[in-house]
């Protein structure tokens, strides 16, 4: 009898796999590139710490902004502490609430980065999902799609964020818009991102769909949205993270104009387009510090995430190869 205790060899082989996958990935032209480019490797730093600071913001915050306890009036305008007149128990000074402010920027990242990848995601669902039906179809459904984004290219993005608020407010009730007002920001964003999505897409499956796999799935009886999503998709995601990582940017920067604005998030909720807002009112009292340290932040945050983006670019040029 055998009483051998090694595993079979069949058990394994996924772990064997699972192994080689990972060693080809980091094997790969692509991580090879990336440590090739410091430029890259400090973005992505820069953005997997301001990622890592919004998730810990409840742990790491010195202070609960939104808890009325935590805060003392007393303690209010206190500039940065190596201003005369500051403290280190508040590095970055304390606005007119008595708020630390670092506390407040941990919060409100968590708040404008949760808003730009929610939209980003929409979007990219929602134009990906039409260019793919848009390129395969063709016909009178290809015109109408892009007749439709080249309809809304004639408007820029911030106006059409404004458009679906503006119409949100003048539709719901003001307790429900006050609660779903998250959302719609989200949305908002969302749909006036998604054609850049869907242009891009549709000419990476018109490409696509002649090649033989394509001909070779549709000859075994595989049904259009199967070839779609199983096999055209993955060929064309390459152009599609490239736009995804470009759009998070433009994602916070317009959820903080319209925050700006007094049209984003509601206040119980602050971001860092609220924070500017609330620290514009009281810029030229002398505590420039409320409004500047938000603004530095954002401009860091989404320098960090254009440059990662152009790196992207340049990787999944084929020209540059």
């Amino acid at each position: 009898m055998n009483t051998s205790t090694h595993p079979p060899i069949d058990a394994a082989l996924p772990e064997t796999a699972s192994l080689s996958t990972w060693h080809s990935f980091l094997d790969s032209d692509f991580i090879h590139s990336f440590k090739q480019s410091p430029t890259a490797m400090v973005s992505a730093l820069v953005l997997f710490l301001f990622i890592a600071v919004a998730l810990l913001a409840p742990w790491l915050a010195p202070q609960n902004p939104f808890d009325p306890a935590a805060l003392e009036l007393m303690n209010s305008r206190i500039p940065p502490a190596w201003i005369e007149g500051g403290q280190w128990k508040f590095p970055l000074g304390t606005d007119g609430q008595g708020r630390d402010l670092l506390s407040v920027l941990m919060y409100g990242l968590r708040i404008s980065l949760m808003v730009s990848f929610c939209a980003t995601l929409f979007s990219l669902v929602v134009g990906v999902t039409l260019g793919l039906i848009s390129g395969y179809a063709g016909g009178y459904l290809d015109n109408l799609i892009m007749r439709l984004a080249d309809m809304q290219l004639s408007f820029p993005t911030i106006l059409v964020a404004l458009l679906v608020d503006g119409l949100s407010r003048a539709v719901l009730p003001r307790s429900v818009h006050e609660q779903l007002a998250l959302f719609v920001v989200i949305f908002a964003i969302g749909i006036s991102t998604w054609v850049q999505y869907a242009r891009t897409v549709r000419g990476a499956t018109m490409v696509e769909k002649s090649k033989d796999y394509v001909h070779a799935a549709k000859l075994i009886g595989m049904g259009p949205m199967r070839i779609l999503f199983h096999h055209v998709l993955p060929n064309v995601l390459g152009p599609v993270l490239v736009i995804a990582t470009l759009s998070l940017g433009l994602g916070i920067l317009t959820e903080a104009t319209l925050s700006f604005l007094g049209l984003g998030v509601p206040p119980t909720s602050p971001s860092l387009g609220t924070l500017i807002r609330v620290g514009n009112e009281v810029l030229f009292s002398g505590e420039w510090w409320v409004t500047v340290m938000p603004g530095v932040c954002l401009v860091i945050l989404v320098l960090a995430i254009n440059l990662l983006g152009d790196w992207l670019r340049d990787v999944f040029n084929p020209k540059l190869k």
